[in-house]
């Protein structure tokens, strides 16, 4: 299944890119702070994914192709990592559906911005197996 990881790959393309998430942690995509939304502050979470595991954020997430993992154990890593956070658990399931079918027409490799609810393509297809 394609998943969406912290990557370094593309790191310092943008003058406002940073990367404190773990390289090839499950990411996930938090709604941004109202300072972020209202482009109010330096907060920069609106450009971010959330690393699933350490809780740290990254401006760059690589769609990367995980054949041996399973929808159902992709959900429970997600409703871990929300709950470890203090985020309801039951997050889980939509968190999966929505960013499984964000990513479904981008190809293993694609390293991934963002800029609130826009997404875009920054790099295609790393050298690096799936």
């Amino acid at each position: 299944m394609k998943v969406l990881v912290a990557t370094s790959r593309t790191q310092g393309s943008r003058a406002n890119d940073y990367r404190w998430a773990v390289d090839g942690e499950l990411v996930w995509i938090q709604e941004p702070c109202d300072t972020d939304q209202k482009r109010k502050g330096d907060c920069g979470c609106g450009r971010g994914f959330a690393g699933v595991a350490s809780h740290r954020a990254t401006t760059t997430a690589e769609v990367r192709d995980l054949p041996e993992l399973t929808l159902e154990e992709y959900i429970l890593a997600l409703r871990t990592g929300l709950a470890d956070a203090g985020w309801p658990e039951d997050w889980a399931e939509e968190i999966a559906a929505a960013q499984t079918d964000l990513i479904k027409s981008w190809p293993a490799g694609s390293v991934v911005e963002r800029d609130l609810e826009r997404f875009s393509v920054r790099a295609s297809h790393s050298k690096r197996a799936t």
